[in-house]
């Protein structure tokens, strides 16, 4: 077994680590760092995880990490993981904020679909955030044999889990519940992080207008995509007899071999990909126009479940190890 460490283990990225960590098979939550519930056991805090973790205590965050420790989870607020960096010198790093999406001070950015092979050789991650982990599962296969052509137009719906575990306003349960808005339009943070890493994948400069919504549920991401075409790729003309300009080959082949994105030949559902690892994607072909879906668990793709994939990386483990976990029908 290997020893990590989480710090922000009360916020909700914090518990989802340890509820998929409570059954991975090499890996031991050996600190569970928490200033709000300092001294109790995961059990108390957390009554669906008893029987699990047993004797594991939240410890206060100025208390020392265990030295059997290799690595760590930093689930902690943004702007506030830099400053926690030195702390943890010479562990593997797995940053859930987004302090070091930019790839600054070695750290590498964590889509495992698109990134995996610089992952298992560096020691630091960056989490990618779960409005842009929807969006580039969505546009990758496009985007990494440059074939996107112009903007790109997102319309993403999100959970309430995804303003984090404190209440505030826009996520309290009567505000939120049978309705819908949009917030921070064409301003979202995640903007810069995906027109970033749709660059590193080759696709060139790429404008990307982001319009995020507050959805009446707790979990998942519904992204549409709206993309034009690459004149390569019309379905209008080749691409029926060409695989190489298929849309639709192209997205099977770039996903074939990924174990956690299933292609769907109509609509991906929240409901499928809920509390798991698992992501959804389908592809709509029109007049020279793609409209890619996507769905993810925020706390799950989105976050912890994709933060795990990424430590199993840097610990040379396989990267499903501790995540293959259906979804529910219902």
């Amino acid at each position: 077994m290997t020893d990590i460490a989480i710090f922000g283990a009360s916020g909700y990225g914090g518990q989802e680590l340890l509820r998929y960590l409570a059954t991975h098979p090499q890996i031991r939550v050996a600190a569970a760092v928490s200033g709000r519930w300092a001294g109790r056991t995961v059990a108390e805090a957390l009554p669906h995880l008893e029987g699990f973790h047993e004797g594991l205590r939240f410890t206060a965050p100025d208390q020392p990490l265990p030295s059997s420790c290799a690595g760590v989870f930093l689930a902690v607020p943004h702007g506030t993981a830099r400053d926690m960096v030195p702390r943890v010198e010479g562990l593997k790093i797995v940053d859930l904020s987004m302090d070091f999406r930019d790839e600054s001070d070695g750290f590498v950015y964590g889509l495992t679909e698109s990134n995996r092979n610089r992952i298992r050789e560096a020691d630091r991650v960056a989490n990618p955030g779960c409005f842009a982990t929807g969006a580039l599962l969505a546009l990758a296969p496009l985007a990494s044999i440059g074939a996107l052509a112009g903007d790109v137009v997102l319309s993403q719906t999100t959970g309430s889990s995804g303003s984090g575990a404190h209440a505030k306003a826009g996520t309290h349960h009567p505000e939120r519940a049978q309705d819908m808005r949009a917030y921070k339009v064409l301003s979202h943070q995640h903007r810069a992080e995906i027109e970033d890493d749709v660059g590193r994948m080759g696709a060139g400069p790429c404008a990307v207008s982001m319009v995020p919504q507050s959805g009446p549920f707790a979990r998942g991401i519904f992204t549409a995509a709206h993309v034009r075409l690459d004149p390569r790729l019309d379905s209008e003309t080749d691409s029926d007899t060409d695989p190489e300009f298929d849309p639709f080959a192209i997205f099977a082949k770039h996903y074939a071999d990924e174990p956690f994105v299933r292609m769907r030949p109509d609509t991906p559902t929240l409901r499928r990909v809920a509390r798991t690892n698992y992501a959804e994607v389908s592809l709509h072909v029109a007049d020279g126009r793609a409209v890619i879906l996507s769905t993810i668990d925020n706390l799950g793709k989105g976050m912890a479940g994709q933060a795990i994939q990424n430590m199993n990386l840097l610990l040379g483990l396989d990267e499903t190890m501790g995540l293959k976990t259906p979804g529910a029908n219902a």
